[in-house]
C-alpha cells in the first residue's frame, strides 16, 4: 500500500440517494488507499463506484460512515483533492495553456513560476506545441489528458479519476493509458480510478477493488503485482492474463465467460 502510510481511510461507508424511491448506492465500503498508491475500482454499472469518489471529493455527504483524507474528515470540496470527471470539463474558451493555468491562478502562483509547472506538463502529456490550441481543436483523449493535467497542477496529494477515458475507442484508451502511467510515475501522487475496463485497471494500477452489484459493498481486492513501467508485453504476458481472470471471477463471471 505505497510508502505504507494511508492517504485515505474510508469506514462503513453507506450512501442512499433519496427519493419517491429511495435508491441504497453504498452499504458498508471499508477502504484504505497508500501514500502514492494507485487503485483502481471496478464493478458493474449501478454498483456505487462514482458515488464513492464524489463521497471521497467532498461532493456527498455521506448516508453513514467517514472518509478521511491525511487523517482529516472529508467536509466538502478541497484542492488537495483533484478530481477527473467522466464528462469533459476542461474550459472551451480558453487555450490549452490557459486551461493548466487556471488553478494556479487561483492559487496565487505568480507568472514566472507557473512557467515551469505548465512546460513540464505538457511535456508529460505529450502537448508540446499545442499551448494556444482550444479545445475545439483536441481530440477527445487529448482533451482528456489536459483535464488531468490541469487538475495535477495545483500539486493535489490525492487524484481521484471518474472513468475519464470511457467514451474513447481502444486504440486511444491504450495511448492515454500510457500517457497517464508515465504522467503518474514521474508525479507519484496517490490514485483513485473508477473504471469499467477490467484491462485498464490491471494495466494502470497496484491495486485492485472490486464492488458488488448494487449496494455497492467490497467484494475482493485484488494485488497486482505486476513490474512497472509497463508495455505492451504486460498486456500479452502470461501474468496479466492469470490476473485478469482472478478479477473477472470476482465480478461474478464463470469460466465459460470471456475474459
Amino acid at each position: 500500500m505505497g510508502s505504507g502510510r494511508a492517504r485515505l481511510q474510508v469506514a462503513d461507508l453507506a450512501y442512499t440517494y433519496e427519493g419517491r424511491t429511495p435508491t441504497r448506492a453504498l452499504d458498508g465500503v471499508t477502504v484504505e488507499v497508500g501514500d502514492d498508491e494507485f487503485l483502481a475500482i471496478v464493478g458493474p454499472v449501478g454498483c456505487g463506484k462514482t458515488t464513492f469518489v464524489r463521497i471521497v471529493a467532498g461532493f456527498l455527504p455521506p448516508t453513514r460512515g467517514t472518509a478521511l483524507c491525511d487523517g482529516r474528515p472529508v467536509a466538502g470540496p478541497s484542492p488537495e483533492r483533484g478530481y477527473v470527471f467522466q464528462e469533459e470539463a476542461i474550459f472551451p474558451w480558453m487555450t490549452v495553456r490557459q486551461n493548466l493555468e487556471f488553478g494556479l491562478l487561483a492559487k496565487g502562483v505568480p507568472a514566472p513560476a507557473r512557467e515551469p509547472i505548465v512546460g513540464e506538463l505538457l511535456g508529460l502529456i505529450g502537448l508540446q506545441g499545442y499551448e494556444r490550441a482550444y479545445p475545439a481543436e483536441l481530440s477527445t483523449g487529448m482533451s482528456k489528458m489536459v483535464e488531468v493535467a490541469r487538475v495535477l497542477a495545483t500539486d493535489p496529494t490525492l487524484l481521484l479519476l471518474d472513468e475519464p477515458f470511457g467514451p474513447l475507442d481502444a486504440q486511444t484508451r491504450a495511448r492515454m493509458q500510457e500517457a497517464l502511467h508515465a504522467v503518474w510515475a514521474h508525479r507519484r501522487r496517490t490514485v483513485v480510478l473508477v473504471t469499467h475496463d477490467v484491462e485498464e485497471a490491471l494495466w494502470l494500477a497496484d491495486r485492485i477493488v472490486v464492488f458488488s452489484p448494487r449496494p455497492g459493498r467490497v467484494r475482493a481486492e485484488v494485488r497486482v503485482d505486476l513490474p512497472r513501467p509497463r508495455t505492451l508485453e504486460t498486456r500479452l504476458a502470461p501474468a496479466f492474463t492469470a490476473l485478469k481472470r482472478v478479477v473477472w471471477r470476482e465480478l461474478g463471471l464463470g469460466e465459460g465467460s470471456r475474459a
